[in-house]
């Protein structure tokens, strides 16, 4: 079957089996790696992306199901060379260890504040509460996403202060 779909601003077109799932085809025909491959069950949430602006779990959706459509990975964050507050946040505060939850916690992170740019640390944990962590305890994480929130409320307020010309 043939798939149109936008991935990280960019429009993509393949022809791909009905079965194929949307973490293999953004690994292993758009080589999108960010997205990883971790339970194959949706339980630990690594291959967290968004689809049309929601999260999901791309081990549980097909391939064709997001033709016309857009889809945004970990690799989609950056602003060309200047990282997204969510990567900076996960750089400067230490969030993670061996870094196979990170891209799904990132998406997740990222979903939240837009929802919610100024979480408390409950509603942090709830908003990540669909991917797990096997090395860590969560709290580099959660101080990563809160680093993340401060630095976005930050970018916000500055904008609303520079002087109309």
């Amino acid at each position: 079957m043939h798939v149109s779909v936008t991935v990280n601003g960019e429009k993509k077109e393949a022809d791909v089996e009905p079965r194929l799932l949307l973490v293999h085809f953004l690994r292993e025909n758009l080589n999108l790696t960010g997205t990883h491959i971790g339970c194959d069950t949706s339980n630990c949430g690594a291959c967290t992306v968004m689809l049309n602006g929601k999260t999901v779990k791309s081990c549980t959706v097909f391939a064709v199901q997001t033709n016309g459509k857009q889809v945004t990975t970990v690799e989609g964050l950056a602003q060309g060379s200047k990282l997204h507050p969510i990567q900076e946040g996960f750089w400067e505060k230490h969030g993670l260890q061996c870094g196979y939850c990170t891209p799904g916690m990132m998406m997740a992170g990222v979903a939240l504040l837009q929802k919610n740019p100024n979480p408390t640390e409950e509603e942090i944990r709830r908003g990540i509460s669909g991917n797990l962590c096997r090395c860590t305890g969560y709290v580099k994480i959660v101080e990563a996403i809160q680093y993340a929130a401060e630095k976005m409320r930050q970018t916000q307020q500055q904008k609303i202060e520079v002087p109309a010309r």
